[in-house]
């Protein structure tokens, strides 16, 4: 294959140097950072991204690069991009062009991570979302009006990828396979086509107001009737591209919408200008005494520049998010065995690669420090500033920054595994969902649309009877000024800053519906090892109970622990360190209770006291008691014959945790810790961070049972905050759950927050911005609704002119972006 990043460059370096700055097969600007090259006709053509050297490539590979020289245009849309001989060859159903993108969900299910071009509004999202889910095949379709993003999972047996994004392209958007390089292509598309539009408008405006100046000023008589008439003719001409070109996306909208009966904000735009001008026109013509040609131009102008206003800001609060796609470098420093340095595309690193970082690089990849000692900057993936000491046998995460020294790196966890992956499709997820108070906005703006129509219909009849000559310009001033934008983007635009904000202070949002759980609980229930402890379990005590010694029971137990992920395990590990293990058979873990295993043919156990006691039938030794008095937790180890030995671990309280306790007892709401571990070091640590209840020795079917029987008081909303596999049931009970950024995958996928940081005052900003951010959605959705009920009647009146009415609508969807805006705002925030 004659594809590669840097694997084709120029073979003449002065060649490189003047190589076209534009994506060769689409004509698109090509990043600086990227290198992707096609060689076709026997030269290396430079690609803009991955999806473009596919479709090149692929080209090349069916000899029908006779279509490059064939083509008289760059068109805008990748498929356009294609011949049709091309599009027939299903390029987008092909697996390994979809492997950045999309991923399995089960046997036959798929889901994919697309980018939608064409959204302005939420019946856009609407629209989409209906159509695509109609298709037969799709399980489930979910777009983010502010990121743009969709989520789509389907079943190949029963549709094609090819299919689904045909099927956006034919009610008038387009779809692409989601890249964080086509992502910013689109919305610099975007930025650039509105600002053309604005212009035009803009110049339109002005020049047809040089024309209407003067028949408002010229007294009667002063200018006559072939005078007014030449005006009204230049101003016609001169409207004529505001309506044609830069108003012309509100009609082909509007449209669309009519086509498939269903109705959008921009059908009220449609409607007023459309009537407006025609009238206009239609009065130039027949010589009619009123026109609107200075009112529709200005009118388009002034809504135009809301809009670009509301692009700009929206995409300035998406592009946190998005930051977290560009961080990975581009290539990466392999050693190889013999100590030869090659320079390779990060995409083909793979586990057991060792890569060289120098100071100032970012680490490719997850993995371990082989040599060298350094600190790296892990802020962008969880929010803490300070440096973080690296040093042999430590783990180093992709994405963050290594800050003094030269470090040599083991390569563990490469593409979709590593821990910036996880953290990207946890994000992707959260924008997906919908929270309830989303749709509800949503459902409300449909309706608004409605009676909208209903309304100005109305007012048109009844200014015939008031006074005709003003009837259709109050009818266009009611269908603009009232047109619901602002209450569309009132609450997933502060739903997207806010997790924005959160997310660059440690702060990971995966499900919709988190910040307004979050900001209501009324309960917080806590784990207490890995989550109020830091779950760095140390031994600090050994009593051992047979003529085998502390060495060999030390031994046994950490060979026993292999088979488990809990933190007393690893304690437990820790304290053998140096000792040779003994062979494991038949390992296996039993949750909440500990491990049973075979060694040298005999079964052993480890775990609770009580646990070992099923085993052995022995009853638990009084010193098990003497051991938990300390404040620690006692693990026993035992057979088949008796007790081995019994080990009592302690745990470090994490510095933050009384003080988030302190603020929920301030608040007067209600707190509870839920451990399996022993009363005595349950009840130290509950006593040291002041909760309400402590409750020890439970299973993960206690935790959920008792924060269901929680659930079914009146009114409650139960928070959990845990960490490790023990936590999984009960976060997935809570109404809104919190993981620790350290615990499980499990623990991390059934959580709806997760503490990157692994600090606990990430829980009290959390809640914080939560209520500030639902604060900010009812300051908007009041303002929306205030200014729709106050605008309308004063527009029925005749009290608002269509330019008015301009005005106000972009006036009211701007206010409550830049509203939303103030969300970036969160103490402790790195600087964007």
């Amino acid at each position: 294959m004659n594809t590669a990043s840097e694997t084709v460059p120029p073979a003449d370096p002065a060649a490189a140097a003047g190589e076209d700055p534009d994506c060769y097969h689409c004509g698109l600007p090509i990043p600086q950072e990227t290198r992707h090259y096609v060689r076709i006709d026997g030269q290396p053509r430079r690609m803009c991204c991955t999806g473009c050297e596919a479709v090149a490539q692929s080209i090349v590979d069916n000899q029908l690069t006779e279509y490059y020289r064939h083509r008289d245009a760059m068109p805008e849309s990748r498929r356009e991009a294609m011949p049709e001989e091309l599009q027939e060859l299903g390029l987008f159903d092909h697996p390994d062009f979809q492997k950045s993108f999309v991923r399995p969900v089960g046997e036959h299910e798929r889901e994919a991570s697309l980018i939608l071009e064409g959204i302005t509004c939420a019946a856009c999202v609407w629209l989409n979302e209906q159509h695509v889910a109609r298709q037969p095949g799709v399980r489930a379709i979910d777009i983010n009006y502010a990121t743009r993003r969709a989520r789509v999972r389907w079943d190949e047996r029963e549709i094609k990828l090819s299919d689904i994004l045909a099927a956006v392209q034919a009610i008038g958007y387009r779809a692409y396979p989601y890249d964080a390089e086509r992502s910013e292509q689109v919305a610099h598309r975007e930025r650039r086509s509105m600002l053309w539009r604005v212009f035009v408008a803009g110049f339109g405006m002005m020049q047809v107001m040089m024309y209407a100046v003067p028949v408002y000023m010229a007294g009667e008589g002063e200018m006559t009737g072939d005078i007014e008439l030449l005006m009204r003719w230049a101003s016609l001409i001169l409207t004529l591209p505001v309506v044609l070109y830069s108003a012309a996306p509100f009609f082909q909208r509007a449209l669309r919408d009519f086509r498939l009966r269903r109705l959008g904000m921009d059908v009220p735009v449609a409607i007023g200008v459309g009537s407006a001008f025609l009238a206009s026109v239609w009065a130039t013509l027949s010589n009619g005494p009123e026109v609107y040609f200075d009112s529709v131009t200005m009118f388009v102008f002034f809504l135009l520049c809301g809009r670009y206003l509301e692009m700009l800001a929206r995409q300035k609060a998406v592009r946190g998010v998005e930051e977290m796609g560009k961080v990975l470098p581009v290539f990466a420093e392999r050693i190889g065995a013999g100590g030869e340095v090659d320079k390779v595309p990060v995409s083909q690193l793979v586990p057991g690669d060792r890569v060289r970082v120098r100071p100032g690089e970012v680490i490719p990849a997850d993995g371990v420090v082989a040599e060298g000692e350094s600190q790296a900057n892990e802020a962008l993936l969880t929010g803490e500033s300070r440096p973080v000491a690296k040093r042999p046998g430590v783990e180093v995460t992709g994405g963050s920054i290594n800050v003094a020294s030269p470090l040599l790196i083991e390569v563990r966890k490469v593409g979709d595994s590593t821990r910036l992956a996880a953290i990207r499709q946890l994000m992707d997820r959260a924008a997906a969902e919908k929270p309830r108070i989303a749709t509800q906005s949503d459902r409300v703006a449909r309706v608004f649309i409605v009676a909208l129509l209903v309304l100005a219909a109305v007012t048109y009849v009844g200014w015939q009877f008031i006074d005709p000559e003003r009837a259709l310009w109050v009818f266009v001033s009611v269908l603009v000024v009232a047109c619901p934008c602002a209450l569309s983007l009132a609450t997933p635009t502060a739903l997207t800053v806010a997790t924005d904000a959160l997310a660059r202070t440690g702060v990971l949002i995966t499900r919709g519906h988190a910040i307004e759980a979050l900001a209501g609980a009324n309960r917080y229930v806590f784990d207490k090892t890995g989550t109020l402890t830091y779950g760095h379990m140390q031994v600090d005590a050994v009593e051992v109970l047979d003529a085998g010694g502390e060495p060999r029971a030390r031994a046994l137990a950490a060979a026993l622990e292999q088979a488990s992920e809990h933190a007393v395990a690893a304690g437990v590990r820790l304290a053998a360190e140096g000792l040779e293990l003994p062979a494991v058979a038949e390992a296996r873990a039993v949750t909440g209770q500990g491990v049973e295993g075979r060694v040298e043919g005999q079964v052993l156990r480890i775990g609770r006291p009580s646990f070992v006691a099923e085993l052995s039938g022995v009853p638990v030794p009084d010193l098990v008691g003497r051991l938990e008095a300390g404040g620690g937790t006692v693990v026993a180890l035992g057979s088949v014959q008796g007790w081995i030995a019994l080990f009592r671990l302690a745990d470090v309280l994490r510095e933050d945790a009384p003080m988030v306790f302190q603020r929920f007892a301030q608040e007067g709401i209600p707190t509870a810790i839920l451990s399996g571990d022993a009363p005595a070091a349950v009840g130290a640590v509950a006593k040291r961070v002041g909760a309400v209840e402590a409750h020890a020795g439970m299973t993960p079917q206690d935790k959920q049972a008792w924060v269901e029987a929680r659930q079914r008081e009146p009114g409650a909303l139960v928070a959990m905050v845990g960490d490790g596999v023990n936590d999984a049931p009960v976060l997935a009970q809570a109404h809104v759950s919190v993981a620790m950024g350290g615990g499980t995958d499990l623990a991390r996928n059934q959580a709806d927050v997760v503490l990157l940081s692994e600090s606990l005052s990430g829980l009290s900003r959390a809640i914080g911005l939560s209520r500030r951010t639902l604060a900010v959605i009812r300051q908007n959705l009041w303002w929306s609704f205030t200014y729709n009920f106050t605008s309308v009647p004063l527009a029925m009146m005749g009290l608002i002119t269509p330019w008015m009415a301009g005005i106000g609508m972009a006036a009211s969807s701007l206010l409550v972006v830049v509203n939303a805006l103030r969300l970036q705002r969160v103490p402790g925030n790195p600087p964007r």
